[in-house]
Formats: C-alpha cells, sequence, structure tokens
C-alpha cells in the first residue's frame, strides 16, 4: 500500500485529505507543521508527498512552502510532491515545477482531479524506481563482464547491446568462424576487435580488409597474395592478408561484396587453412581466425546467385547482430558522452532530442554529430541548436518549448485530463514545465 505523507497547518485539510485517500487504499500519514514533515520522511517510507504552501494564517507568500520543498527535494529527490494551496500564484508554481515539482494543484481542490493525480504519479514513480533497478542491474551486469573479460572500450548501457557482447566474449575462446550483421555505422568493427582480444590468439595480428573498398579485380591478391607477373604492374611477389594474420584474427568487412572466385578461395582457407598465391599453384598454409561482417542481407544474395551457400555456413557458425542505434536508445546518450571526452556537457533539450531523432548513419553519425556540435558550440552546454539535426522520428514529442500552440488547444487538453497538468502535457507533446510556461504566456488559469 503506497504511502502519502500530508502537510498542512490546517487540521480541516488534514482530515480531508486522509478521508478521501484512506478510502481509496492509501496509507495516509498527515502532520501540521514542516519540521514534522521532515521527521516523518527520515523516519518511515513515503512514496508521495502533498505539501501546503503556507504554514500560518498571516501569510500568502508562500515563502515557507517554498523553503519546504526545496528542502524535501534535497534530503529526498526521487519522492515525486504535489504542492497544493489557495494563494500562490502560478509564476511560483512553474518555478517550483522547474525545480522538480511533480503537478500543482489550487484550494479548494477536485478529489477526482486530486486522484488520477496521485495515481499517475505513483504509477510513474513505480515505473522510475523499476528503471533506476534496471539500470543499476545493467551496470552491475557490465561491471561483472568487465572484470573478467576485455571489451574493448565499448560504451553501452542496453540490454540488446550487453547481450551481444557477452556472446562475443563467450565465443572468443574458441576458434570458430563469427559473422557480424548490422546496419553501416552500428559498431561491428568494435565487436571483431573483443573477439580477437579475448581469443586464444589474442597476441597475433588483427588484420582488417574492407572488402567492400577493394577493386574487384584486386580484391583476391589482397587477401591471398600474388606472384611477380601475376596482373599488370605485379613486379615482385607479395604477401596477402591471410598470410599477414597468420597466428591471429583477419577481420573482413563487407564480406557480401567479395567476387565468387574469392568466395570459392575463402571457403578453401576456411575448410583446409590452405591458400595459392594469384599466379602460383604452391599451396600455403596459414592458421587464421576469421571474422566477418556485412551490412546485406547474405540470405538474399544466396536466392540471387551472388554468395555462396555452403561459404555462408562456413562463416555464420556464430552470428552477432547488432542492432541499429535507433533500436537501442539507452546508448545514445552515453555514447554521445563518451565522444564529447569532457570538452563540453550535453543540455536537457540536446538530450531529449539526441534521443528523438532516427540516427539512420548509427553510431557513427552520432559521432560526426557530436564532433561538430562540440566544434561549434558558442557556450560549455551543447544545446538542441547546436546539433543541427534537420529531422525528427515523427513519433517523437518535439524536443524543445518553441510549438506554437493555441490557448484553445490548451484548455481542450486540461479538461480532458480533468485538470492534471502532467495528463495535458503528454497529450500536448510537451515537458510539464513547457505547459506551465505556456499556460502563464497564454493567462490559461487551472
Amino acid at each position: 500500500m503506497p504511502t502519502i505523507l500530508v502537510i498542512d497547518d490546517n487540521s480541516g485539510v488534514r482530515t480531508a485529505l486522509d478521508v478521501l485517500l484512506s478510502i481509496h487504499e492509501f496509507d495516509v500519514v498527515t502532520v501540521a507543521e514542516p519540521s514534522a514533515g521532515l521527521e516523518a520522511l527520515a523516519s518511515r517510507a513515503v512514496d508521495l508527498v502533498i505539501q501546503d504552501m503556507n504554514f500560518r494564517l498571516d501569510t500568502t507568500s508562500g515563502k515557507e512552502g517554498i523553503e519546504l520543498f526545496h528542502e524535501i527535494r534535497r534530503r529526498h529527490p526521487d519522492v515525486p510532491i504535489i504542492l497544493l494551496t489557495a494563494w500562490t500564484h502560478l509564476e511560483t508554481a512553474v518555478e517550483l515545477v522547474k525545480a522538480g515539482a511533480a503537478d500543482y494543484l489550487a484550494k479548494p481542490w477536485d478529489d477526482a482531479r486530486l486522484l488520477t493525480t496521485v495515481r499517475n504519479l505513483l504509477e510513474l514513480r513505480k515505473v522510475t524506481l523499476d528503471r533506476a533497478h534496471l539500470v543499476r542491474s545493467r551496470a552491475r551486469a557490465r561491471a561483472a563482464l568487465a572484470d573478467t573479460a576485455d571489451l574493448c572500450g565499448i560504451v553501452y548501457e542496453s540490454d540488446a547491446m550487453h547481450q551481444v557482447v557477452a556472446v562475443a566474449v563467450q565465443v572468443a575462446a574458441s576458434q570458430v568462424p563469427v559473422l557480424i550483421t548490422g546496419p553501416n555505422g552500428s559498431g561491428k568493427e568494435v565487436l571483431a576487435h573483443i573477439v580477437q582480444a579475448n581469443s586464444a590468439v589474442r597476441t597475433g595480428p588483427f588484420v582488417k580488409v574492407n572488402v567492400g573498398a577493394l577493386p574487384h579485380d584486386l580484391m583476391e591478391a589482397e587477401l591471398f597474395g600474388s606472384e611477380a607477373g601475376a596482373y599488370t604492374g605485379a613486379t615482385r611477389a607479395r604477401q596477402g592478408r591471410f598470410e599477414a594474420a597468420h597466428g591471429g584474427t583477419l577481420f573482413l568487412d563487407e564480406i557480401g561484396n567479395l567476387s565468387l572466385e574469392g568466395q570459392a578461395k575463402l571457403l578453401r582457407v576456411l575448410q583446409t587453412g590452405e591458400f595459392e598465391r594469384l599466379g602460383s599453384s604452391t599451396s600455403r598454409r596459414v592458421e587464421v581466425r576469421v571474422v566477418s561482417a556485412t551490412n546485406s542481407d547474405l540470405k538474399a544474395a544466396i536466392a540471387a546467385g551472388r554468395f555462396r551457400e555452403d561459404l555462408y555456413y562456413r562463416l555464420n557458425v556464430i552470428e552477432l547482430a547488432v542492432p541499429p542505434l535507433a533500436q537501442r536508445p539507452d546508448d545514445i546518450v552515453p555514447l554521445a558522452r563518451h565522444f564529447l571526452r569532457g570538452r563540453r556537457q550535453l543540455g536537457a533539450e540536446a538530450e531529449r532530442l539526441l534521443l528523438a531523432y532516427p540516427w539512420p548513419g548509427n553510431v557513427r553519425e552520432l559521432a560526426n554529430v557530436i564532433e561538430r556540435a562540440a566544434l561549434l558550440a558558442s557556450t560549455d552546454t551543447i544545446t538542441a541548436r547546436d546539433l543541427r539535426l534537420e529531422s525528427v522520428s515523427q513519433d517523437a514529442p518535439p524536443p524543445g518549448d518553441e510549438r506554437d500552440i493555441a490557448r484553445s488547444d490548451i484548455e481542450l487538453a486540461l479538461q480532458r485530463s480533468e485538470g492534471v497538468v502532467a495528463r495535458a502535457a503528454r497529450e500536448l507533446g510537451l515537458s510539464r514545465q513547457a505547459l506551465y510556461r505556456r499556460m502563464e504566456k497564454l493567462g490559461v488559469k487551472l
């Protein structure tokens, strides 16, 4: 049963709230003085506070209530606070909401509206606490993994990415080929480094080949080497990437672009460890851990005859599927802070915009956006404008408070939400603070 603390000097108000909340199965504690309220908070678990703003009959300034609010917020930052008064002006409410008040209700209150506000805030508190517990659990899981494995400096907080990283560490000790799939810029290469760093060949070379960037007619020579005279311009024998990676790991990026001839040779290396340089009939043998990556649909390429099915199953003994950044929003802000490298800090509006943006270019695009903002921002705090993102997700609420919302829209939203500002703000796609500022500007009263 949730516990609600009522702090009000008026005995009639305390009694009315006690009766109202108790019959709806809330555990209610009532006190008359700010000091008694602080003692109650210190002595027992409280889920929500309803506090008056004036505690003497001859005062209407709300000064005591403001002091009490800030002291509760300092000591118990996670407890939602509803401000309740007949005297304090809207300007004061706006300032306190900016400082973290959950909502503001005027006396005399509407019972149904008050109950709705209380239930919404308690539900939100439960979600917040569950979220905090999840964040702590994730942090413990990441720390435990980092204690036993080399994570190569990877930055993430999402469950989705943790699962991929954990599997990468788990399979690293074996010598089976690993296929890393995911869109461009999603972080496939860092996973290849994690596989190498935790493998039996961690002290060997790590050789990367961007197959997609190699000229088609030179691809085989790059991978397998060539003898002098094997092709125009080959004046001397040349070692290929497989030989360079002997005793270590060869990372084949964009493997879907390898020619069918190159695929046949790669399949042989995976099966026997042997290959021939271009222009040579002499077999060479290497011991190489192959990790490959692609942003292509290899099954579709198989159906179209562009990729060998037998090679696919050789490469795909273990698949690490990296989700696009938009599907792991918990990683966006931590990555952005990592890319800032302490040069500047992110403002709240900038963080909201980062979370709303769809990131078609994934982590690589995020790194570029943050680098540009760090270079061009005029203050130590990066704003939403500094990010210069031209579009945001159509389903996401706007990141700022610049929307031109009509007075009638606000009044209708407040009416539909029974005067609960938090619900009206969500309907309008605004924060509570933004809605209060808009109400003050347009003269909308609760």
